[in-house]
């Protein structure tokens, strides 16, 4: 089976992605891997692809999105880079590959998935929930099932689709609703790319909802996983080898997060502990904390997420500032200015 594996991530988080990238050359050399990136170098970096541990670059802005700048300027760097996703994986399917897995830039792989490839000759889809087994005291229900309930059930940090039948089907429908619909905006029912997922079930045939406890281990799931490290090595997650982890909220949150359901289930420390030693070895100093191309005007100023809001709400707004990003006289700032907003 011939295998795309692709993650979506600005430079700010390009040395989770160098860690991610490194992890599935070495169980999966034969894997054709692409970096997705909203982003644009920033000055005094100098990135050189062919030193990278992925095979090529995709910019978002080759996706062919129609008014690509416009398009973008409505989303903030959270939204447009699961937005993208969906264009992307949607050309993927007739890139030639057999099959397109999607996996997070803040995820590694601790053992081969094999497995994975081979529930992909019989299913077309495969999804993991954010839980397999349910919560059963108050704290880790109110963390967990009802984040879930919030922010969707499946974790779209993780996604595997045949490139033919329905997984195809699947990636054409979820590029329409992540080009017009991804934002994070809860009360209209929107987290980004995730919520949508929700309806798949329904939707599509050919689905594995994989509920292997070796697969998107994370925080919101520690509370039911028990991980143990055998006398060869070997890791288990509730007596399962462990594929890959999601190493959400990198810093203090994700401590707390850890920390507040590992409990004295010591591996997961240790785990962390060299997921983190991993992440400072490949960080570039050269860029910025937080750095996004994309995060500020032409001259710099910072765009407000309001600004970004209010320019997706009116189509006059769009019609008229074409490159919102553009801080000359005329240009959206302007307006902004102009109108005390």
């Amino acid at each position: 089976m011939k295998v795309l594996c692709y993650s979506s991530f600005t430079f700010s988080y390009l040395n989770r992605a160098r860690v991610l990238f490194q992890t599935v050359r070495r169980f999966h050399p034969d894997w054709e891997t692409v970096a997705l990136i909203t982003d644009r170098p920033p000055p005094g970096f100098d990135f050189d692809p062919a030193r990278e541990p992925f095979d090529r670059v995709v910019w978002a802005d080759d996706l062919g999105v129609p008014d690509f700048a416009g398009w973008l300027f409505k989303h903030d760097v959270v939204e447009v880079c699961t937005a993208v996703k969906g264009p992307f994986i949607h050309q993927a399917c007739a890139s030639g590959a057999d099959a397109v897995i999607y996996l997070d830039p803040d995820t590694a792989l601790f053992a081969s998935l094999a497995p994975l490839e081979a529930l992909l000759e019989t299913h077309d889809i495969v999804l993991t929930p954010h839980l397999i087994d349910p919560n059963d005291d108050p704290a880790s229900i109110r963390d967990n099932d009802l984040s879930a309930s919030r922010t969707g059930i499946f974790n779209l940090g993780f996604v595997a689709i045949r490139t033919t039948g329905e997984g195809a089907r699947f990636a054409r429908w979820w590029n329409d609703r992540l080009l017009d619909w991804c934002y994070d905006d809860m009360p209209q029912g929107m987290f980004v790319d995730q919520r949508w997922c929700d309806h798949v079930p329904a939707l599509f045939d050919k689905l594995k909802v994989l509920r292997d406890p070796g697969y998107n281990v994370a925080s919101w799931n520690l509370s039911q996983r028990t991980v143990a490290v055998g006398k060869d090595g070997a890791i288990t997650v509730n007596g399962a080898p462990l594929r890959f982890w999601h190493f959400t909220k990198l810093g203090p949150l994700g401590d707390i997060m850890t920390r507040k359901y590992a409990g004295e289930n010591f591996p997961v420390y240790e785990i962390w502990s060299w997921y983190k030693r991993q992440v400072a070895q490949v960080t570039d100093p050269s860029i910025p904390p937080r750095w996004w191309a994309y995060g500020s005007y032409s001259d710099g100023a910072p765009i407000d997420k309001a600004h970004r809001v209010l320019y997706r709400q009116r189509e006059d707004l769009q019609a008229a500032f074409p490159d919102p990003f553009r801080a000359g006289g005329g240009g959206y700032r302007q307006w902004l200015e102009r109108e005390n907003l």
